[in-house]
């Protein structure tokens, strides 16, 4: 196809389309006078534009409600968005788990599904209790493969533009691993891969604790954290997608891992046993000494590398999320610390989405995948009269 210009017919369509279908979203239903009021388009051309849009099967006119014409005469018709034109999935590949989320064009939730998957599963083994939990989310949920417009996913590590994985720590088999490439053979649409903190700070962003905020660091904080981070309001993944990976921060001084950090016999703790680190945090509940200093010593840690990195970014807030969420007091602490080393120091605040956070954020990503390609227009040509 040939260079549009600002003249090109078909441009112009092509905005007056993403016009209209951007009214029609915004809202419940509308009617062609409505639709011509907020648009400023025309009412021939919103006429033309939405019986495409119809024919395309994302747009339906909506029924009448019972009883209208008989009151009123014939009603004016009204047209919808058809969320139910396709769908999206957000999934979540973990150490002990893997969640898939089904949603429709609007982001609307209409489904979720957790397994169980071993710590030392094999590559192949995590990737196929994956593909199993997508088959029988769509399965209850009575939706066809074929309706999948996008599917994002949020996974541990470093994650290369094309969703290969760099580098990888949590996962067995997983460094290295191509998962946008071995994704991709299961589902004809795109399949977008993500860090999973990235995610999680996208899914605060979307509908978590950072809903008022553009300016944000996500901490998921594990045995090693890491970190996501939006300035002004976009992902900010770096230039090797390795923003944010503080859990490494030890390395600079040479100090004790994490997994020493929590151990209370002198033998570091396992990176993926959480139930170990679980027991570390109750015995320091109960009162146990060696415990409490152990999760002073990680909180210490943890608090220190957040603070390294609003140093460096200062942003407007900070969501704490991951299991160490749940810990008690570590959000005093950490604002003790950014008091000391913040001209103006950002609000604190526990996630609002808890264990779901990186689904619900590979969610997003698919939805906005799905949304330049509905509101895809060249050029910078505005909708015309």
């Amino acid at each position: 196809m040939g260079r549009l210009t600002g003249g090109d017919p078909s441009l112009l369509r092509r905005i007056n389309s993403a016009v209209v279908l951007h009214a029609l979203r915004a809202t419940e239903h509308a009617t062609l006078t409505e639709i011509t009021g907020v648009t400023g388009l025309s009412r021939p051309t919103v006429e033309g534009v939405v019986e495409g849009l119809v024919e395309a099967g994302l747009v339906v006119e909506q029924a009448a409600e019972e009883g209208a014409a008989r009151r009123q005469g014939r009603p004016a018709r009204r047209y919808r968005f058809r969320a139910e034109a396709g769908h999206l999935l957000g999934l979540d590949v973990g150490s002990h788990e893997v969640t898939a989320l089904l949603a429709d064009l609007d982001g609307r939730v209409l489904g979720s599904l957790t397994k169980d998957v071993s710590e030392t599963a094999s590559a192949d083994d995590r990737l196929e209790q994956l593909r199993s939990t997508v088959a029988e989310l769509l399965r209850r949920s009575g939706v066809s493969r074929n309706s999948l417009r996008a599917v994002g996913v949020g996974s541990p590590g470093i994650i290369e533009a094309d969703g290969a994985v760099r580098l990888c720590a949590a996962l067995p088999e997983w460094t290295g691993l191509n998962l946008g490439e071995r994704l991709n053979r299961s589902f004809k649409c795109p399949v977008l891969v993500e860090n999973d903190a990235n995610a999680a700070a996208v899914a605060e962003h979307w509908k978590g604790a950072a809903t008022e905020s553009d300016d944000v660091v996500f901490v998921l904080a594990g045995l090693s954290p890491g970190a996501g981070s939006l300035i002004g309001g976009r992902l900010h993944r770096g230039y090797g997608g390795a923003a944010g990976e503080i859990g490494a921060l030890h390395l600079l001084g040479r100090e004790a891992t994490p997994e020493a950090l929590l151990s209370t016999t002198g033998k570091p703790l396992h990176p993926l046993d959480e139930q170990a680190v679980a027991d570390v945090f109750r015995h320091a509940r109960e009162g146990d000494g060696r415990a409490r200093e152990a999760v002073d010593r990680f909180l210490q840690r943890l608090v220190h590398d957040v603070a390294a990195l609003v140093l460096a970014l200062d942003p407007e807030l900070v969501v704490v999320g991951g299991w160490a969420a749940g810990i008690d007091d570590v959000l005093d602490p950490l604002r003790h610390e950014l008091d000391r080393y913040c001209l103006r120091p950002p609000r604190v605040a526990l996630s609002l989405l808890g264990e779901t956070a990186v689904a619900m954020g590979a969610l997003r990503l698919a939805l906005d995948h799905v949304d330049e390609q509905l509101f895809a227009v060249e050029g910078t040509v505005t909708a015309r009269r």
